[in-house]
């Protein structure tokens, strides 16, 4: 166990250090320049020249990297092009939203998809089967901006329940944030909803064959305890698996579904760099989003040293 605890948290050293060299030159070799956009249409050459230079964007990419990395090493992610603030204190300001907004889904998600995989499994084949691989068509074919759109023409314009757009934080008053969240996380759960539950009914239904099982049901036991407590139980690692590649795909959701509901998160912040080609922006929240899938897949491996016994032993 200790041997696997080591090599899965060692991984992730090179793993990081690859992520920051390819998101360092995929911005430093996509086209356009970052000082031309600060100068503006009315710029001249030696504006452009003199803001590259003042940026160190003339210096040669290798030692662009070494004085990037040096800055990462003592936790300093830069300063934005445009915002003239660090990075870190840009994501301090934005994260609250996207935490709330992944973690309402996440939440959503596992209630919902779960159970809904688990009956289904049970009822291999019946009506409420047929209905979740049709959901599960669905989710995965529509688009999460057209969903959010369709939710938003419902339930904010024609009902008028909840707000159209924009977060109130926490601190604001839990009923509030909630009700601004509702729609954003609905929008992305259906997806991760169809995945996660689609999952859990193959997972379930093959546990479902299995001889002990059919053991369990033999000496008596409630359909119930054996649906939870065996079949459920056996099939807990691909389950916890695709939730956590589920947690993973949240970042890129997260991006489009705050665009939609113009909620001020790291996903409307991304856009903005994108934009405006802030590079240490960029650089800081594609690096941070790294860092977090890559914790998220080193959780997912742990996770086996509590459901497979074969990695304990």
């Amino acid at each position: 166990m200790q041997i696997f605890l080591v090599r899965r948290i060692l991984s992730t050293v090179p793993v990081l250090v690859i992520v920051a060299l390819i998101v360092f030159l995929m911005l430093r070799l996509a086209p356009g320049d970052p000082a031309a956009a600060i100068v503006g249409d009315s710029g001249t050459s030696e504006n452009i020249a003199k803001v590259r230079s003042q940026l160190g964007l003339d210096d040669s990419l290798p030692t662009q990297f070494v004085r990037w990395s040096g800055q990462l090493l003592q936790g300093n992610l830069g300063e934005s092009y445009f915002m003239k603030k660090t990075v870190v204190e840009l994501i301090g300001q934005r994260i609250e939203p996207t935490v709330s907004l992944a973690a309402v889904t996440l939440v959503v998600t596992i209630l919902i998809a779960v159970p809904l995989g688990v009956v289904a499994a049970w009822r291999h084949g019946g009506w409420l089967d047929r209905m979740l691989m049709g959901f599960s068509v669905m989710g995965f074919s529509i688009p999460a901006f057209v969903i959010g759109y369709v939710l938003i023409w419902i339930f904010a314009l024609h009902l008028q329940l909840l707000p159209v757009q924009g977060y109130a934080r926490l601190s604001q008053g839990p009923w509030l944030w909630i009700k601004h969240l509702i729609l954003p996380s609905i929008t992305l759960s259906i997806i991760y909803v169809a995945l996660i539950a689609r999952v859990t009914r193959a997972a379930v239904a093959e546990a479902m064959t299995e001889d002990y099982i059919r053991t369990a049901r033999a000496k008596g036991i409630s359909e119930k305890r054996v649906l939870m407590r065996h079949a459920l139980a056996n099939a807990a690692i691909p389950i916890v698996t695709v939730i956590g590649i589920g947690i993973a795909l949240l970042i890129g959701g997260v991006v489009v579904t705050e665009t939609v509901f113009a909620i001020p998160g790291l996903g409307q912040l991304t856009v903005d760099a994108v934009l405006s080609r802030d590079f240490p922006l960029i650089q800081g929240i594609t690096l941070f989003f790294s860092v977090v899938y890559v914790l998220i897949n080193l959780l997912i491996d742990l996770s086996y040293l509590v459901f497979d016994p074969r990695i304990r032993y």
